[in-house]
């Protein structure tokens, strides 16, 4: 059963992120793996993925049978959007895209890029709630994104310090 105020947080972080849909899964990996399932991803296809980057973004590629493509971070060490093209094969079917450290990757020349070539965008913004790309929250900047409410996040970090705040 699903009580009310967690649907209430999944239209709140839909409206806060300015996208129309938000579902509440288990954690990060499953809702990353949950995306790349409904998108059809199997045994022949490949999915480029960022070498630097939590395992969870790995895993979720593992979980669906698709090949890891690594491409080297660039200074803020998210994937290199420079090097992305070079990994792209006929079999690449989609691009994950990490915000690291709350840092957004530079998600413009990926997202042009993935859509000139039909290839799905998804986001992992585990590490970054409320992170900005030129005015807009992450989250809302590929074909789909996936987020972690884990303690050790950056937005599950700062939940923690506010509930342990001594009265005034």
């Amino acid at each position: 059963m699903i009580s009310i105020p967690f649907l209430d947080l999944e239209s709140e972080f839909a409206d806060f992120c300015g996208v129309n849909f938000c579902i509440g899964v288990g954690n990060g990996l499953e809702a990353m793996h949950l995306v790349l399932q409904a998108w059809g991803l199997g045994l022949e296809d490949e999915v480029i993925v960022p070498s630097n980057t939590y395992i969870a973004t790995w895993l979720a590629v593992n979980y669906v049978g698709a090949k890891i493509v690594p491409v080297e971070p660039d200074e803020n060490f998210n994937i290199n959007p420079l090097k992305i093209e070079a990994a792209i094969s006929s079999k690449t079917k989609a691009i994950i895209a990490v915000h690291l450290y709350g840092h957004p990757a530079n998600m413009d020349p990926i997202y042009n890029l993935a859509k000139s070539k039909g290839i799905k965008l998804l986001e992992d913004a585990a590490q970054a709630h409320g992170g900005l790309y030129k005015g807009r929250r992450v989250g809302s900047l590929g074909d789909a994104a996936a987020f972690s409410f884990y303690p050790g996040k950056n937005l599950g970090a700062l939940e923690l310090r506010l509930s342990h705040q001594i009265p005034k």
